[in-house]
């Protein structure tokens, strides 16, 4: 198996952010989503939270179709047959 390794030396003082964001753009997303997730389990490890609990949260406020008037529609009216 072959791995590639990216690296940058310099003072920290002359290095800017380009370095990491082109390294981070080319990822691919499912690898940007596992490092992601892993430092947020360390962070909450840090902090002392139980790991097992972390999940993404998912709010809703309102879930449904509105029913709102058409301007300027009329009701139709059914006419019979009869002459």
């Amino acid at each position: 198996m072959t791995v590639d390794i990216t690296e940058r030396f310099g003072r920290l003082e002359d290095l800017d952010r380009s370095f990491d964001i082109a390294f981070w753009q080319a990822q691919p997303a499912a690898a940007r989503f596992q490092a992601t997730w892993e430092l947020i389990v360390h962070a909450a490890a840090v902090k002392g939270l139980d790991v097992h609990q972390l999940r993404f949260q998912r709010d809703v406020e309102a879930f449904g179709r509105q029913r709102r008037p058409i301007a300027g529609r009329r009701r139709l009216r059914r006419r019979s047959n009869t002459h």
